[in-house]
This record gives C-alpha cells, structure tokens and sequence, in this order.
C-alpha cells in the first residue's frame, strides 16, 4: 500500500495540477481567431523557450545523463502528451464546446487505471471496480446533459469535435501510462527535471509547426490579437506545461499508476468549473451530480489506497 505522506503528498500534486490543466480547455475559446496548429504551436514552443531558461543553470550536468532511449523517449512522450493531445483537444473545445470536450476527455481515469494496472501494484482492479463507476457514470452525466441541453451545434461540426476529443483521450492514455512507467525506471532525473527535458523536446518539435501554422495560413490578425495569443500561449505554458507537469510527474512517482491515473479527474473538474465562470453561470443539476459523483469515486479510491493499522491493505 502506499505510505501516507506519499499518499497526501501525491493527491496534493495531483489537484494542483489539475487546477492548472483545466485552464487548458479555456485557450482555444480566448484564442478563437487562431487556428488549433497555431494554439498548439504557439503554447509549445514558449514551453520549449521556459523550460530551456529554466534547465539553463544545471544544463550541462542533466544533459551529460541523457543516453539515446532518453532522447528517442522524450520524443515519443512529448508528441502523443504535448503536440498531438493539444490538437485534439483544440478541435474538441472548437467544435462541440468545453463541456463535450472534458466529458470525454473526462474517461482519463478509467482509461488511464485499465491500460496502466499491473497485478500486485496499487490496489486490485476488482476493488477500484465501485469508484470507477462511480467516474464513468459522472462522465454519463455530462453527456446527457450537453445533448439535453441543446446548444445549436451543427452536427458535422460535433462529430468533428467528439473525434478531435477522443484522439486526445487515447494520445493522453497512453502517455500518461508511458511517462509514469518511465520515470519509475529512470531514477537518473527527478520528476522536475524530467518535466523541463520534455519540454525542451517538446519545444524543439514544435519548431517543425512554424511553417505550416503560421506562414500557410491565409487569416490576417492585428497587434492587438497576436498580444492575448503570445499572453494566453505563456501562460498555458508556464502554469499547465511547466507547472502543472511537474506536479503531474512528482505525483506519478510517489503513488501507482491504479490511484494517480484517477487524479486526472481533477483537470475535468477544474474544467468545467472554469467553463462555467467563464459562461457566467451555475452547473446544472446533471452537471452538478457529474461533479459530485467524480469526487465521491476519487475519494473513495483514495480511501481503498490508504493503509490500515499496521501497515497493511484496508479490507
């Protein structure tokens, strides 16, 4: 089971990233003018440029650890958890909206527990089998209520947002199972530095992105719109990118992947919560059952993680 400090230290970690992950939903809204290549290009290389500043002082001793399958690694992890996961997620927040974004988007801790769960790591998947419904029956919620709720989105443009959202999802699922595996096998870094190393790799990839973002597309922008996209593009940069990974990375190595996968509830309520100010309403019922019922499933595995007197499982 896992150590109680770890355990509160982790879910700490986990929460505040989430709260920063949940930002992300809103950059495509505040940047509609901008296509979701430019977004992505845009937020990834200022997370490039943040984190070679930040890397700079111990550069020379990081990088003298660095082998090949590092290197070839970092890649693999900064394409399917950086570029490739923030298109989706843009098409999705573009085209069906923030709430039909996170909803699928929101099954990351299923996806993330079923595909990451190894037999005598964590706790049973038999076990979590309770708290998980409890997730996906909140995602069931939301979705009932983006399609009861009727918003006017033409159906072609949906269908092209559940799409976008469900790449994300399976970009994201198999990161997160990667890059938790990874560090455990890699205690060379410290999940701070692993995190600056992704996204000095990250920012090298999104160079690729210039041309085809920027120079081909044919939609003009004043002064005024390229100072909220480079504003918006650095701040999701250095709160989700560069924080709120690192947190994610401390909490992947202090808890296993059958708890910290279910963590990343916290970024769809972070989400929605953000969608709602950002609409200037309340949750409706169903949204609020969603939230209720997404919180009562983490808590409850939380509970299923902690250890009885003595150092053993709670039955």
């Amino acid at each position: 089971m896992t150590h109680p400090r770890n355990l509160l230290l982790g879910l700490l970690c986990g929460l505040v990233a989430g709260a920063f992950w949940g930002g992300v939903f809103l950059a495509p809204l505040l940047l509609h003018a901008f296509t979701p290549l430019q977004m992505t290009a845009g937020r990834y290389l200022a997370y490039g440029v943040a984190s070679l500043v930040l890397l700079a002082p111990a550069a020379r001793t990081v990088f003298g650890r660095m082998t090949g399958k590092d290197w070839r690694d970092l890649a693999g992890l900064s394409l399917l958890g950086n570029l490739i996961y923030y298109v989706g997620l843009a098409v999705a927040v573009r085209n069906a909206g923030v709430a039909a974004a996170s909803l699928i988007i929101g099954l990351l801790p299923v996806t993330v527990t079923l595909v990451g769960a190894r037999p005598g790591q964590g706790v049973a998947l038999r076990r979590l089998a309770a708290p998980l419904a409890l997730l996906a029956a909140g995602v069931v919620c939301i979705n009932v209520d983006v399609f009861r709720s009727g918003d006017g989105v033409p159906v072609p443009r949906l269908i092209l947002g559940v799409l976008g959202a469900v790449l994300a999802l399976a970009c994201w699922t198999l990161y997160a199972v990667w890059n938790a595996r990874r560090l455990a096998a890699t205690p060379r870094f410290n999940s701070h530095e692993w995190s600056l190393l992704t996204g000095v790799v990250t920012g090298a990839l999104s160079l690729a992105l210039i041309v085809p973002a920027f120079a081909l597309t044919g939609a003009a922008h004043g002064s005024g719109a390229w100072t909220l996209f480079w504003g918006v593009s650095l701040a999701v940069a250095l709160g989700a990118s560069v924080i709120g990974n690192g947190l994610w990375n401390a909490a992947s190595k202090l808890l296993p992947l059958s708890l910290s996968g279910q963590l990343i509830v916290f970024e769809t309520l972070f989400a929605l919560i953000y969608g709602f100010l950002h609409e200037g309403r309340w949750p409706r019922p169903l949204e609020s059952l969603a939230i209720a019922l997404m919180l009562a499933g983490v808590l409850w595995s939380v509970s299923l993680h902690r250890p009885a007197a003595g150092g053993e499982p709670a039955p």
